[in-house]
């Protein structure tokens, strides 16, 4: 399953990683402008290297944006900003559509972190922006959190911004909220180095197998087929494609360089039956136990977290979120949760102040320090 980004840019052709890069080793980068981007100061196209869910080495793209020059930027909080689910494919990196006179639809949030002076760094996601990587793994936590963690490490490196010991912060709403949330569950272990203070995640998609089941066969139907491509590309090591038709593989090739527009635009209405043998594709046990492995909360972060959702949501169900929080709070995580009687699109939007002010003061406290969570029943 091959990758074209519609861009001809050397700089996004997919360089070799081998396993003896490290994990946020800086590949590639280069100076670039933001003319749509308030508050922007200088940006930096990266590509960087990380790992895929199980840990083999894989380039991934991003952007880092300093609010000021480097004499006010030095050690300045950073800001990983996790944006929404992009696609499969196509041109919608942000890395990519920020640098363009166009309308990168997160700029409003991106900008009101530059205003505080930080320096934000939003990753691509891997398969996205660079050509050649194979689809985007959309709702694959452990290499979504990859990506945000070792862009965090690229940026600490990046030898124009000085910030080596610079704090971070994490942010993002739906998907973007589901990487952030991974990427604070993995961080003790997977990068236990960075200073991670804390993160805000809205609209959480905590439990995939739940959301896939109540979306299937309506208006975004085509979010299960991605769901279904996207862990497919992740869990390549099992079986997982033993359920698609013919006709649900050439759905899959017509999908896969897709964005996110085009893939609900495309198969709204249709049900992820209609693809695979049965009816039910998630309900299958090689299914049952892939989407076990991708439900949140299964890890404890040590960086205090905020969690925000919309009562009224129709696409991430407002008792996801509630479930999450209930299982951060069973395990002494340093929380906090607000709802809103909006929808979701309106929650990402109302939401979005109290998020960053909470940021504020994570990154202005001390960094967390606690032992690995020990459950009470099992000693």
């Amino acid at each position: 399953m091959m990758n074209d980004t519609a861009t001809d840019d050397e700089f996004y052709r997919a360089p070799d990683v081998d396993a003896y890069s490290l994990p946020g080793k800086l590949l590639r980068r280069r100076s670039v402008p933001t003319p749509s981007l308030p508050g922007a100061h200088r940006a930096w196209q990266l590509v960087y290297a990380t790992r895929t869910s199980r840990k083999a080495p894989i380039p991934a793209s991003g952007i880092v944006i300093a609010a000021g020059p480097i004499s006010t930027t030095d050690k300045a909080p950073i800001l990983l900003y996790c944006p929404v689910f992009r696609g499969l494919g196509g041109a919608a990196a942000a890395s990519q559509l920020l640098t363009r006179d166009e309308s990168e639809p997160e700029t409003e949030f991106i900008s009101s972190a530059l205003e505080r002076g930080w320096t934000v760094a939003v990753p691509d996601g891997q398969g996205m922006g660079l050509r050649g990587l194979g689809a985007h793994p959309f709702l694959a936590g452990r290499a979504a959190a990859h990506a945000v963690l070792d862009l965090a490490r690229a940026t600490l490196r990046l030898p124009e911004m000085l910030a080596a010991e610079a704090p971070c912060a994490a942010w993002g709403y739906a998907d973007g909220g589901r990487a952030a949330v991974w990427a604070a569950e993995l961080q003790p272990d997977y990068a236990p180095e960075l200073d991670l203070r804390g993160i805000a995640a809205g609209a959480v998609i905590a439990d995939p197998g739940s959301l896939a089941a109540d979306v299937d066969g309506g208006p975004l139907a085509g979010l299960t087929l991605a769901g279904l491509i996207g862990l497919a590309r992740a869990y390549t090591h099992l079986p997982v494609e033993h359920l698609i038709t013919a006709e649900g593989r050439r759905a899959i090739e017509q999908a896969q360089t897709m964005t996110a527009a085009e893939v609900i635009t495309t198969f709204e209405q249709t049900p992820l039956g209609a693809w695979c043998e049965r009816p039910d594709p998630w309900n299958d046990p090689l299914w049952r136990y892939v989407l076990a492995n991708e439900t949140a909360g299964h890890g404890t972060p040590h960086a205090r977290v905020h969690l925000y959702h919309g009562t009224q949501d129709m696409l991430v169900p407002v008792a996801m979120g509630r479930g999450l929080f209930a299982e951060y709070r069973t395990r002494g995580v340093d929380l906090s949760w607000r709802e809103y009687n909006t929808g979701h699109a309106q929650t990402a939007i109302d939401g979005a102040r109290e998020a960053i002010s909470r940021l504020a003061s994570y990154l202005r406290s001390p960094r967390l320090t606690r032992p690995p969570f020990t459950d009470p029943l099992t000693n």
